[in-house]
C-alpha cells in the first residue's frame, strides 16, 4: 500500500473561541491511502487539549508509510489491529488511517459504506450548529446568519444562564451546552439548574475529565442530562463513565476512528447510556466519516464544514438542521485539497 499526506489550514467563518483557547483557522492532515487504483482518505486535525501536533501527527504518519509499503490489504479492521502498535497510541494518526482504509475498502467493492444501513437520513437525528464563546451581540449575529434548530453553545462558567436567557430572545432552537471542562464544582448546581428553566437539552463535560465523582453528584442534583466528552476518550473509559454520566460523545480522534467507534457504540448501549457522535474542527473528509454513526446515535454534532470558510472535499450536504451523507462509494466524499497543497515529499 501506498500512502500520502496532504497539509492544510484550514480557515474558520468566524473566530472560534472556548473555554481553553480561541482559534482563527485549524491545522489538519489528510492521509490518502492508495491500493491499486482505488484511494481511501482520511483526517486527523492538531489539538493542543491533547498534544496532538502536526510534528508528532507527520511523525506517527512517516512510521505508517514505513509498515505499510509491504503490507497486504484485506480489510480495515484487520488493519487497525496490525498497525496499532506502529502508532505508538496516536489515536488521532489511527483515526484518520482507519478512516481512510474505511473508504478505500467500500470503493475496492463499488459500495458506499452507507448504503449498508438502509435507513433514511430523514430519520438520523439533527446536527447541532457550534456557537463559540463571545458577547452577546456576536452570538445572535451568528444565529441570525444560520437559523437553525439546535445550537451547541460553548460556555466558560460565567453568566451562562444569562447568556441562554439573552439568545432565548431571538431563538427557540433547542441548546446544548458544552463548558469544555470549565466549571467549578461549588456552583455547578445552581447553573445547571438556572439553565434549565431555558430551552436547554443537556450540559456536556462540565468539570475536568479526572473529576467523575463530582459529575456524578451533578448528574444526581440536576435535571438536566449530563453527557461525557474530555471523560471519555476511549472503550475502557466507559464503564468509568457509566454511573456519572447519563451520556457519551464519542469522537473518532478520540477512540482511534470507525473499528473501535463501533465498539464503543455497543458497550455505552449496553450500560445504558446516551450516544452523541461528535467531531473536531473538521473537514467534510473528517465529517463523512463521523456520519457513518448516524443511524446508531441519539445526538449528533457533526457541523465541521458549516465552521469553515473554505473545504478541501465535497459530497455531504446540511438540510434544516440535518446532516445528508453524500452517496458516493466509500465515505462519500470527493476530496479536492490538491487543487489547494502539494503532498508532503517523501
Amino acid at each position: 500500500m501506498e500512502l500520502d499526506i496532504f497539509s492544510f489550514d484550514l480557515a474558520l467563518r468566524y473566530p472560534f473561541a472556548i473555554s481553553r483557547h480561541t482559534y482563527q483557522s485549524i491545522r489538519c492532515s489528510i492521509v490518502e491511502l492508495r491500493e491499486g487504483r482505488h484511494s481511501g482518505y482520511g483526517e486527523a486535525t492538531t489539538n493542543p487539549y491533547y498534544q496532538v501536533t502536526e510534528e508528532n501527527l507527520n511523525s506517527s504518519f512517516e512510521e505508517a508509510r514505513n509498515f505499510l509499503r509491504d503490507y497486504r490489504f484485506s480489510d480495515p479492521v484487520t488493519l487497525w489491529s496490525d498497525i496499532y502498535t506502529v502508532l505508538s497510541g496516536n489515536t488521532f494518526a489511527q483515526s484518520a488511517l482507519d478512516c481512510a482504509a474505511h473508504d478505500l475498502f467500500y470503493k475496492m467493492k463499488g459500495e458506499s459504506f452507507m448504503s449498508q444501513w438502509r435507513i433514511s437520513y430523514e430519520k438520523y437525528p439533527f446536527t447541532s450548529y457550534t456557537l463559540g464563546i463571545g458577547t452577546i451581540d456576536a452570538l445572535k449575529n451568528k444565529i441570525k446568519d444560520l437559523p437553525w434548530p439546535v445550537y451547541k453553545l460553548k460556555v466558560s462558567g460565567v453568566n451562562d444562564a444569562e447568556i441562554v436567557e439573552e439568545l432565548h430572545k431571538i431563538s427557540k432552537a433547542l441548546i446544548r451546552i458544552d463548558a469544555n471542562c470549565s466549571w467549578k464544582v461549588d456552583v455547578s448546581e445552581k447553573i445547571a439548574n438556572d439553565l434549565a428553566r431555558w430551552n436547554v437539552e443537556f450540559i456536556e463535560q462540565p468539570f475536568n475529565a479526572k473529576e467523575v465523582q463530582e459529575s456524578r453528584l451533578l448528574k444526581k442534583n440536576t435535571s438536566l442530562p449530563i453527557i461525557a466528552d474530555e471523560s471519555c476518550r476511549k472503550i475502557e473509559d466507559i464503564m468509568k463513565c457509566k454511573d456519572s454520566f447519563d451520556g457519551i460523545n464519542i469522537k473518532l480522534s478520540k477512540c482511534g476512528g470507525l473499528t473501535p467507534a463501533f465498539h464503543m457504540l455497543k458497550m455505552a448501549r449496553e450500560a445504558g447510556l446516551s450516544i452523541m457522535i461528535g467531531c473536531m474542527t473538521e473537514s467534510t473528509v473528517g465529517i463523512s466519516a463521523a456520519a457513518q454513526l448516524l443511524p446508531f446515535v441519539d445526538y449528533a454534532d457533526l457541523d465541521g464544514p458549516l465552521l469553515l470558510s473554505e473545504d478541501v472535499a465535497s459530497g455531504l450536504t446540511y438540510k434544516n438542521g440535518s446532516l445528508i451523507p453524500g452517496k458516493g462509494h466509500g465515505l462519500g466524499f470527493n476530496f479536492e485539497g490538491r487543487k489547494f497543497i502539494q503532498s508532503l515529499p517523501d
